[in-house]
């Protein structure tokens, strides 16, 4: 590896002398900026029927797809490679790695005891990255809610799901919070109510006729997306006060929240279709983003949902007011946006917000296009709409088929862009704090499993699941170790001195 970085550092020395454009490095950010990567619990970790895990909706949602591939029951078996995988991390010269805790693995069910297991694994994983001097950011609830809590009481649609949350959150906090100062409660919230509740394609696929794209089982498609958002909401901010009251003064640590922010454009200049892009924003990133700073749903929410959407009472306007230190933003392209009329039904979260998202030119929603522009422009919404928040890009990466070669030149395209965009952000006064590259490595991905996002390839008909690096891989780390980068030259240098594998 050090060998291939010489080279790297060598010729991009020579290659860049003289040219300023499309050219940055690590050190054209401000100091403390953090650069990292991530994984997801459930889709790293694997061992889902070992040492006290008991199932959590992502193992039910498997379960019931009629899907092929690698499956969540291993994944990448990070519960038994962490120390292989964090040696990986230090290598490439990363600041900082986004996790998240398994709460079945920890609370196996959902309250109550605390399995021993499963917290040595959480805290011999944080001290070996602390060891190696990667800083943690820790996510509590990234999808993977106890199925024995979706048992008793439906989760996320009942508010006895704050108490249990903030619970999970207090033993996390005192367990691991010496280590840990970054903690982010929830991941992408929207997406989840939406996705999970609505539409039925994501855990617990809820969902409703005639809404909804599954043959869903159970739900309400017309008030659930709302409930399930608002007790998100409530369980975030009571977490964040518990934080705030108990631990943050002898760990100095902060606590945030996540969103799915796709940028929204009108797909076509007609006031129409401007119109339902400004109606998109506040369904879609308002949703999350009000409250946080306003106390409330924005307006146009109010009109159009009424009395379908929960009314936060004063105590909890306040409560939840203020409530998040710093934003976490997971973005991956940008998206049209059209005005969408007669709708056969009406009176669920898609028909409300009467817009519908289209992809841009050849890409789709499984593989985008670089359009880097789509992450400023959601970094200036957020400056000039909601106080400059303090942000973290927690997701930004592109899908690569899983069984294509290791020359990822259209995943370094793309990082090229997009970490370039961050850097015209901050240039331009955007609070952005630091960026997450998704994901460290091949993940289980439950979606499509022959699209990855990993800057290590996995075998995943391998027993031992080895990585290997693909081109992504060496140029994050030159970039890491502040050699000045440019995603042409790389790939230049690739093709003339790697195992000259086709392109993906």
């Amino acid at each position: 590896m050090e060998q291939i970085l010489f080279l790297i550092s060598l010729f991009l020395s020579f290659a860049f002398s003289g040219r300023c454009s499309d050219v940055y490095s690590k050190n054209d950010f401000p100091k403390g900026f953090v650069f990292g990567s991530a994984v997801s619990a459930f889709q790293w970790e694997g061992a889902v029927d070992e040492d006290g895990r008991t199932p959590s909706i992502w193992d039910a949602y498997v379960q019931s797809s009629h899907g092929h591939g690698p499956t969540g029951g291993v994944a990448c078996d990070g519960y038994h490679k962490y120390k292989d995988d964090v040696r990986l991390m230090y290598d490439m010269g990363l600041d900082a790695f986004r996790l998240s805790i398994s709460w079945p693995r920890l609370i196996p069910n959902g309250r109550g005891p605390v399995n021993p297991k499963g917290l040595r694994f959480y805290k011999n994983l944080i001290n070996e990255l602390t060891r190696y001097g990667i800083e943690p950011h820790v996510t509590l609830f990234h999808n993977d809610l106890p199925q024995a809590l979706e048992n008793e009481y439906g989760g996320w649609i009942d508010r006895k799901i704050i108490d249990d949350f903030t619970a999970f959150a207090d033993v996390c906090f005192r367990e691991f919070g010496n280590k840990v100062k970054s903690w982010w409660t929830i991941n992408e919230p929207n997406m989840l109510a939406w996705g999970g509740y609505d539409l039925g394609v994501f855990p617990p696929m809820h969902c409703s006729p005639p809404f909804g794209i599954r043959n869903c089982s159970r739900g309400n498609s017309s008030t659930e997306p709302y409930i399930v958002l608002h007790n998100m909401l409530l369980a975030h901010a009571s977490t964040a006060r518990l934080y705030k009251q108990t631990y943050k003064d002898k760990q100095h640590g902060s606590v945030g929240i996540t969103l799915f922010a796709y940028w929204m454009v009108p797909f076509t200049s007609s006031e129409e279709d401007k119109i339902a892009t400004q109606r998109a924003k506040d369904f879609y990133l308002a949703w999350v983003l009000h409250p946080l700073v306003f106390g409330d749903y924005p307006d146009m929410m109010k009109r159009i949902v009424r009395e379908r959407l929960p009314i936060f009472s004063k105590e909890e306007s306040e409560f939840v007011k203020g409530s998040s230190e710093f934003l976490g933003l997971i973005h991956y392209t940008a998206v049209y946006t059209a005005h969408v009329s007669g709708t056969v039904h009406s009176g669920d979260f898609t028909s409300d917000m009467s817009a519908s998202l289209l992809p841009f030119g050849n890409s789709s929603f499984v593989k985008f296009d670089v359009l880097p522009w789509g992450l400023e422009g959601v970094l200036e919404y957020i400056k000039q709409n909601y106080g400059n928040l303090p942000a973290y890009i927690l997701e930004n990466g592109r899908p690569t088929n899983q069984h294509s070669s290791l020359n990822d030149v259209g995943r370094v395209e793309y990082l090229h862009a997009y970490i370039g965009a961050v850097l015209d952000s901050v240039r331009n006064g955007s609070n952005v704090r630091g960026y997450f590259q998704w994901s460290f490595m091949d993940l289980y991905e439950f979606l499509n499993p022959n699209y990855t996002y990993g800057l290590y390839y996995v075998n995943f008909s391998d027993p031992e699941r080895e990585r290997f690096p693909k081109t992504s891989a060496l140029w994050y780390t030159a970039f890491l170790k502040g050699t000045t980068v440019n995603s042409q030259n790389l790939k230049d240098l690739w093709g003339s001195t790697s195992h000259g594998a086709s392109s993906q």
